[in-house]
């Protein structure tokens, strides 16, 4: 297949990439800068400049194309107040590609989150939350709608911590600030849980996906259903050598910053029906090795 990527050179997007080229397809990746077409390149796969603001090049590669991944999302305007932004900028880009492949048969794989989906519960793939809850729902709603059209989308709801090595993530965040801090903290009783998932792993279910899955599947990319707080905590304790402890949540934007919302989430999710539909079978380390492993606190850095 000739697929073309967008956030190919991303943490999760440079993993699919090279996972597909492993599997024989062409690969052209949407690229914002020469770095990232580099890596893109490094990757086996052919760079084109451009951002999700550049719809005519996003028309032009998926017309050329026997489907797409979109993984792509603006972290970088996200991350500094305008989430709005970065959702309206990613709804853009799954219209655009939608009304490109419709008719066509296609696949367009979207990319959306797990955090958040069912509070308190082990969420699953049959889950739908109210689109007006979150703007990145709501873009999943509409990337599956579009098999209405004659589009074979599909979505997957990737963990909130995409482990292994170099992730620069919630993980990598939690760590930074307990080096600093000199405390690995989690609040209350630390028994919300996080789902995960390694990043190869993720990259092929991304893979199956575009391959194999039927217009309309939600695809769960979690291997670990819930790790508690307290035990990634515990783990980072134990690698920097730093204290753990419980903070109040009156504490919690303080010690944590941007984090201070997601860290006393309860969120675990299974992935049990997209392994019956894809035969997924998640089979690198798990974030409590990774993290026992020294991938989060190299010595050097320690």
């Amino acid at each position: 297949m000739h697929i073309f990527v967008t956030g190919a050179s991303g943490w999760i997007g440079s993993a699919t990439v090279g996972r597909l080229v492993e599997a024989g397809h062409h690969v052209v990746g949407l690229a914002r800068s020469e770095d990232a077409a580099a890596t893109v390149a490094a990757c086996g796969a052919e760079p084109v400049r451009g951002s999700l603001d550049d719809l005519d090049i996003l028309r032009t590669q998926a017309a050329r194309s026997d489907g797409v991944i979109h993984l792509a999302f603006r972290h970088d305007i996200a991350f500094t107040g305008d989430f709005q932004g970065a959702a309206d900028t990613d709804r853009q880009a799954i219209d655009t590609f939608g009304d490109t492949l419709e008719g066509s048969g296609r696949p367009l794989v979207v990319a959306s989150g797990t955090l958040g989906l069912a509070p308190g519960r082990v969420g699953t793939e049959r889950d739908r939350p109210d689109p007006s809850s979150h703007p990145r729902i709501a873009n999943a709603y509409a990337a599956i709608a579009l098999a209405d059209r004659g589009v074979r989308a599909t979505v997957v709801r990737f963990a909130p911590t995409v482990h292994g090595d170099g992730d620069h993530g919630f993980i990598a965040t939690l760590v930074d600030i307990a080096r600093q801090s000199r405390l690995s903290a989690y609040l209350g009783n630390g028994a919300n849980r996080w789902p995960a998932v390694h990043r190869l792993d993720a990259a092929d279910l991304v893979c199956r996906a575009v391959e194999h899955a039927p217009a309309r599947s939600i695809l769960h990319a979690t291997d670990e259903e819930g790790i508690p707080i307290r035990d990634i905590a515990d783990a980072i304790g134990r690698q920097l050598g730093v204290a753990v402890a419980s903070l109040p949540a009156a504490d919690a934007a303080q010690h944590f910053g941007f984090l201070s919302g997601f860290i006393g989430v309860d969120a675990p999710a299974s992935s049990t029906l997209t392994r019956e539909l894809l035969g997924w079978r998640p089979s690198q380390p798990g974030l409590l090795a990774d993290l026992d492993a020294g991938l989060y606190t190299p010595a050097s850095a320690a």
